[in-house]
């Protein structure tokens, strides 16, 4: 009786939400190269490697599960002019999931068949923890090394602090 009572509501709210995220991707439309640039710095910013001081590195690496992030990344390295000679990729995963499924899969998404790929780093499993990333849709993160990075990651770091001032000064 719950369930039959339910139902109904439950599909009008996930209705609402695909409406409301057609809507919302509707209103970004077509990015300018200005706006991927934009968008491109802060995502590296915020999911990629970052030189700290007590482990100072000025590598260009990018690791995320999201199959969009990835497309999103790629393709504003793309209008930085990275050279895909330059990628190096690697899946990192749990060594309890599929791992050559996730590795093909990354390897379509991306391009380059999976022999070009780095060697995969297993998580160890840890039967204390509970995942919830599991089954047929996990296919663990993708990094993405961008060779003889330095020059390109101090202009990141540079970008970054450039938009940090900019919005500063609209305050």
């Amino acid at each position: 009786m719950t369930e039959a009572r339910w139902a109904p509501i439950r599909e009008a709210r996930e209705l609402e939400r695909r409406q409301t995220k057609h809507i919302a991707a509707q209103e970004i439309g077509n990015l300018s190269n200005r706006e991927l640039f934009l968008v491109g710095i802060a995502l590296y910013w915020a999911e990629g490697t970052k030189s700290k001081p007590h482990r100072p590195s000025d590598k260009v690496t990018f690791v995320n599960s999201d199959p969009d992030m990835i497309s999103l990344y790629l393709a504003w390295l793309r209008l930085l002019g990275v050279d895909q000679s330059r990628l190096r990729f690697h899946v990192m995963i749990h060594e309890s999931a599929d791992i050559s499924g996730a590795e093909r899969f990354w390897a379509d998404h991306v391009g380059p068949d999976v022999g070009s790929f780095g060697k995969t780093t297993l998580k160890k499993h840890n039967p204390m923890t509970v995942r919830k990333n599991t089954g047929e849709s996990y296919r663990g993160c993708l990094t993405i090394r961008v060779l003889a990075g330095a020059d390109l990651y101090r202009r990141i770091e540079g970008w970054w602090y450039g938009i940090v001032l900019g919005a500063r000064s609209t305050a």
